[in-house]
């Protein structure tokens, strides 16, 4: 069961601590938080705590993530994350694995490539069991 709007807002107003909490009460003064709906809510978030010069940054920065030294975990958190930024990848299934493809190291995206992976989910699975191989391969020599 997925939560509604208002519980969403609920859930998201809660994780607020400290001057953040602050802030979005200033914000929100205006705002009938009981109805109010996530896509306006994620509107008035977005305007209040990133400019539109972060946002275009965050977005440079999500498109240009390559997985480097860290591991893949890490770089799934860094890709969702960052996600969001781009509603057009994150929107469509097709692109947001290709995305997280093109990031991953070459051999890690090689052995990925040759599962096939159709979906987001194949993609990172793939990614993970792939990174646990090479560790075992490693740690065996």
């Amino acid at each position: 069961m997925g939560l509604g709007d208002e519980d969403r807002v609920r859930c998201a107003t809660y994780l607020f601590g400290g001057d953040s909490r602050l802030r979005w009460e200033g914000a929100s003064v205006a705002l009938n938080v009981d109805t109010l709906s996530w896509t306006h809510f994620t509107e008035v978030f977005y305007s209040k705590y990133f400019t539109d010069e972060v946002r275009a940054r965050l977005t440079r920065e999500f498109m240009n993530l390559r997985q480097g030294h860290m591991t893949v975990t890490e770089f799934i958190r860094n890709f969702e994350r960052g996600c969001h930024l781009v509603p057009l990848i994150a929107n469509d299934a097709g692109a947001k694995w290709r995305q997280f493809l093109d990031g991953l190291r070459p051999i890690l995206r090689r052995d990925v490539r040759v599962a096939d992976p159709t979906t987001y989910d194949v993609a990172v699975s793939r990614a993970l069991a792939t990174e646990q191989d090479l560790i075992d391969i490693e740690r065996d020599r």
